[in-house]
């Protein structure tokens, strides 16, 4: 029973190099090619979101100074949360101590972020006549039509959890 285990342990280590080895790296240009169309894709979600936004909550030409800075803070918010996601998978060898930090700093720049939209809203909310603000509640009540979330989306996959293993 030993002999055959530590067999079967050497084939799947000895696979797993020749595994490891067959696979090209990707070259320079090609992951900043990857990098900038992600960037791009992440840009044109923003955009897709504040035009659906002003459509929905009818903004009115009184309303776009307002709105301009709802929607500045929204692109500001997605061009500081697609750094931070770029820099993580950019970092494939961090320590257990750096995933957790830097999961930490995404949280923090995600609730920053969402203080500044709310602090941008609120005057533009205030303008609104009560019918409009009650298309705003609903709008945003409502999951935004936006496709697959982000793990969904062939993004780092995480190990299955269990009772022992929960993420801070």
């Amino acid at each position: 029973m030993k002999k055959t285990l530590v067999l079967l342990v050497s084939a799947l280590s000895i696979s797993g190099a020749f595994a490891q080895t067959a696979t090209p790296a990707a070259s320079p240009a090609m992951s900043a090619a990857s990098g900038a169309d992600r960037s791009a894709r992440h840009e044109q979600r923003v955009e897709d979101r504040i035009a659906y936004l002003h459509q929905q909550l009818k903004i009115t030409s009184q309303q776009d100074a307002q709105w301009n800075t709802f929607a500045d803070a929204m692109r500001d918010n997605g061009a500081t949360m697609a750094k931070l996601f770029e820099e993580r998978r950019a970092n494939k060898d961090m320590s257990a101590i750096d995933d957790m930090k830097q999961y930490a700093q995404i949280a923090q720049a995600n609730a920053d972020g969402t203080k500044k939209l709310v602090d941008a809203f609120q005057p533009l909310y205030d303008s609104m006549p009560a019918d409009q603000k009650k298309l705003a509640d609903a709008t945003f009540r409502e999951a935004p039509p936006q496709g697959p979330r982000h793990s969904q989306r062939g993004g780092k996959k995480a190990a299955p959890a269990n009772d022992s293993t929960v993420k801070p």
